[in-house]
């Protein structure tokens, strides 16, 4: 309990500091960036803006404080930062925002840096889904899931790459920002697929097997919550990555019909 006390306060609070300051610098980002160009979308704005405040509950306040000793609560914080706030801040083009607010040539050295091969390597779907699905395999299949609540140090890093592989993964499947290392439709639907088996089969596995430490009954309803909410949020990136899909394939469908006409 005296290391769940000191992770509940100070920690959570440290954790909370590089989502603001994300937001600032988002913010700042669109006053300079309408200071050059078209006014930047407000809904971008909002994506940003409530993807930063999904993470910052599940990090701190009430569901935060109580994930520490309730593992379903434990779950819903991790719907909230490790999906639904990727998706947001995915959603709201950070990458197309910071080249319009830098200078042309810090535009250009950040376009180097996203050309270069880690880059491409760590935004490979399968990769970002093995960072992502397989860290969550080994966060609740082995003894990490109850060190991280006796050592901050693990806390820390376990909670950033929750949020960091999910960002990745969301990323990763549907293209929001420009990308220089773009995957066809198809081998990202595949990985996609693979992916919810991974999430959903790891919820079942969890539903029969707690992690240590986890009561029965919390690893039940965690489970029950990691399943089928996870499934609302994949489902959600799923018809966005559909319906990008379907944009790119309409045009040349739709010029075909024509030319046979």
């Amino acid at each position: 309990m005296h290391h769940q006390a000191e992770i509940g306060g100070w920690t959570s609070q440290l954790l909370v500091v590089p989502f603001l300051l994300a937001l600032l610098l988002y913010i700042t980002g669109v006053k300079l960036s309408n200071g050059k160009y078209t006014k930047w979308p407000l809904k971008r704005t909002l994506l940003f803006t409530s993807g930063i405040i999904f993470a910052v509950i599940a990090l701190a306040g009430p569901i935060a404080e109580r994930a520490h000793v309730d593992f379903s609560y434990h779950m819903y914080a991790h719907l909230l930062l490790g999906m639904l706030a990727p998706l947001l801040l995915a959603l709201s083009a950070p990458m197309t925002l910071l080249m319009r607010a830098l200078s042309v040539n810090a535009s250009r050295k950040l376009t180097r840096i996203l050309k270069s091969k880690p880059i491409s390597v760590v935004t490979d779907p399968a990769v970002a889904t093995v960072l992502n699905i397989g860290g969550l395999w080994v966060l609740y299949t082995t003894a990490l899931y109850e060190a991280m609540h006796q050592h901050v140090g693990l806390y820390l890093f376990v909670h950033f790459h929750v949020f960091l592989a999910g960002y990745l993964f969301t990323i990763s499947m549907i293209y929001v920002d420009p990308t220089a290392h773009r995957r066809s439709y198809l081998y990202r639907t595949i990985v996609f697929i693979l992916a919810l088996a991974g999430h959903g089969i790891l919820s079942k596995f969890i539903y029969s097997m707690p992690p240590k430490g986890v009561p029965v009954e919390q690893a039940e309803s965690g489970a029950m919550v990691m399943y089928y909410g996870g499934d609302v949020i994949d489902g959600i990136i799923l018809v966005i990555l559909c319906y990008q899909w379907y944009k790119t394939t309409r045009p040349r469908a739709l010029s075909e019909v024509a030319l046979k006409g």
